[in-house]
């Protein structure tokens, strides 16, 4: 099936983003560089943030179901989790602008874009008290643990992207290396872990 205009609209907004940021991104680009008449974003968006939240939620629900696809179905939650915090790493260096734009402030609601944010954290919270349950990270609130962990997943991401860290450099890691050793410090403080000592 071909796109229709309004995917077209959003891949070409997504491709401004990429090389220009926000700024670079308006309405009659994105028409030019979708093929279609100049006025034919405004039929589809009534704002620029519209467009920008539109592909915001699209890439948040693609990058969700890309990683939720790598997931082997009898992985335990920690690998799962594992497998998440590196892809949401790695999205945040291949595309810094989209991700950036993703986990940015809005001044208003976009319920495509709400719907989107809700669902990535709710798969994010879920392998967090999956995780729980096993006893391979700590009791508690897992939205808190699962906001810490991305906030680890973040950060590292945008240290790498800003040359603050590399395993050969700065902090001698990666932000994988330092998503597993977030895990790793997690899962000695789990209760399986305590169990194990005499």
């Amino acid at each position: 099936m071909s796109p229709d205009t309004r995917d077209l609209l959003v891949e070409a907004a997504a491709r401004l983003l990429d090389e220009g940021g926000v700024e670079g991104v308006t309405l009659r680009e994105v028409g030019r560089m979708a093929g279609v008449s100049h006025n034919a974003p405004y039929k589809h968006f009534p704002s620029k943030q519209a467009l920008l939240a539109a592909v915001a939620a699209r890439d948040l629900a693609r990058e969700s179901a890309a990683v939720t696809a790598q997931i082997p179905p009898a992985a335990p939650p920690e690998q799962a989790l594992r497998l998440v915090l590196r892809h949401y790493a790695g999205w945040a260096l291949r595309y810094p602008a989209r991700f950036k734009l993703a986990f940015g402030a809005w001044q208003a609601a976009y319920p495509e874009l709400d719907q989107a944010a809700h669902d990535a954290q709710a798969m994010l919270a879920g392998l967090v008290a999956a995780a729980q349950e096993t006893g391979t990270l700590p009791a508690g609130d897992p939205e808190r643990l699962a906001a810490l962990l991305r906030a680890l997943a973040h950060g590292a991401a945008d240290l790498a992207s800003a040359g603050h860290l590399a395993p050969d450099g700065k902090g001698h890691a990666g932000p994988g290396d330092l998503i597993d050793d977030m895990l790793r410090y997690l899962r000695q403080a789990a209760p399986s872990a305590r169990a194990r000592i005499p």
